[in-house]
């Protein structure tokens, strides 16, 4: 007997430990979601510079990863269903460490082809990572997601705090401030390796759902409003990291005090991407926190497009809380909109694919009406109108309802 109580705890310990592997995996995984795409924005004059290139491509550079995002997304879960979750992401990693060093090679080239390795890499964890929470920790959604949001924001603004540092007070330069993150993604990668072994949490479980015909979300108004949810947010978040450092210094800041305004915008975002998932698990209907996370949009880039250089800090903090809360909501729409993970999987990559290639009009457009109207009055109003526009989705998408229930007879 007491042999066999301990071999009962012995297997206990190891299901714990083997819980707590993937948890540091997830955390690792999600802090390099973020970091190569932020490291960009502070230093985007730098690289302009050296490189010879206009604002708009410049502002491409911000594009490749969301264009790759869109049309890799949709194929995310059927791959990951040929070759398993684990392996499909062990490999999406090794791909992003090799993308980040070609990206610091020095030429527009290597610059261009790395930064779509990037994006191709990164679309897997975007969509499989929500699914990833749902299947293996259901009871626990929206702690899951608000870890795996931190981790992920955590990084971004260590990234677009320190690289512009990096290029100025170092000879690493422009190339040395994005080449660096090749280091998290190698980490990730050998944290990651124990998955490949361990199956027993990520397993596909057999669902009564799951051998039915999923739901033909791209007939669904509850999809499509959780899809352009999701774009919207997403294009505020990348326009925000590709220019406003930009903006702030054609306002007269600083290059280096530019992008620790960034940064801060990021710190704001952290408490809002941990606490927002949690309570939005909690509510049925979660358009109460729509209103909110639209009104400090508003208040945020409403400051910005005034120019009043003595409250930047405050705009930074309304739009980084804005940005924390939308990010937390978009992650759990995937979750609390579906029923099983595998639906979750679906949405997020319909979401991701779609609601990407409207994100990905954003930074070129904001370069090109730079670029012809001499100044960033037109591109602002582009965060206004975006904000009333992710107003009326969030009302939609926040909603008690279920995708499921838009299945087609």
């Amino acid at each position: 007997m007491k042999l066999e109580a301990n071999h009962r705890y012995s297997k206990k310990l190891s299901f714990q430990k083997k819980t707590w592997l993937l948890i540091i995996g997830i955390i690792f995984i999600a802090s390099t979601l973020r970091s190569p795409l932020t490291s960009v924005g502070p230093i985007i004059g730098p690289i302009r510079e050296s490189l010879g290139i206009s604002n708009v491509l410049a502002g491409f550079l911000t594009t490749i990863p969301l264009l790759a995002f869109a049309f890799i997304s949709p194929f995310v879960p059927k791959l990951s269903k040929r070759f398993g979750m684990e392996l499909t992401l062990f490999t999406a990693l090794c791909l992003l460490t090799v993308g980040i060093v070609i990206r610091s090679a020095g030429s527009i080239l290597f610059l261009v082809v790395g930064t779509f390795l990037i994006g191709v890499a990164i679309a897997f964890g975007n969509v499989l990572l929500p699914a990833l929470l749902k299947l293996s920790f259901p009871l626990h959604i929206g702690l899951m997601t608000g870890i795996y949001s931190v981790a992920m924001n955590i990084s971004a603004t260590t990234a677009s705090g320190i690289s512009a540092p990096i290029v100025i007070k170092t000879n690493f330069g422009w190339q040395g401030a994005l080449g660096v993150w090749a280091a998290l993604s190698m980490l990730a990668v050998i944290l990651w390796l124990p998955q490949l072994k361990n199956k027993l949490l990520v397993q596909p479980r057999i669902e009564k759902t799951s051998a039915e015909k999923p739901p033909f979300l791209w007939r669904s108004p509850l999809a499509w409003a959780v899809t352009f949810f999701m774009g919207v947010q997403s294009l505020l978040f990348y326009c925000t990291s590709a220019w406003l450092p930009e903006i702030l210094v054609s306002n007269g800041i600083t290059v280096e005090k530019a992008g620790w305004m960034l940064s801060l915008l990021q710190v704001a975002q952290l408490p809002m991407t941990f606490i927002i998932p949690i309570v939005a698990g909690r509510m049925k209907d979660q358009r109460m926190l729509v209103i909110g996370t639209s009104v400090l949009y508003l208040i945020g880039y409403g400051g910005v497009y005034v120019g009043e250089l003595s409250l930047v800090p405050l705009w930074m903090i309304c739009i980084g809380i804005a940005g924390g809360a939308s990010f937390g909501l978009a992650m759990m729409f995937f979750t609390l909109r579906t029923e099983t993970h595998i639906e979750a999987a679906e949405l997020s990559g319909m979401a991701q694919s779609s609601g990407y290639l409207l994100a990905a009009t954003g930074p070129v457009l904001f370069g090109l009406l730079h670029d012809v109207t001499s100044s960033w009055n037109i591109p602002m109003l582009i965060l206004l109108i975006g904000s009333l526009f992710f107003f009326i989705c969030g009302m939609k998408a926040g909603r008690n309802e279920k995708v499921t229930l838009q299945k087609l007879m």
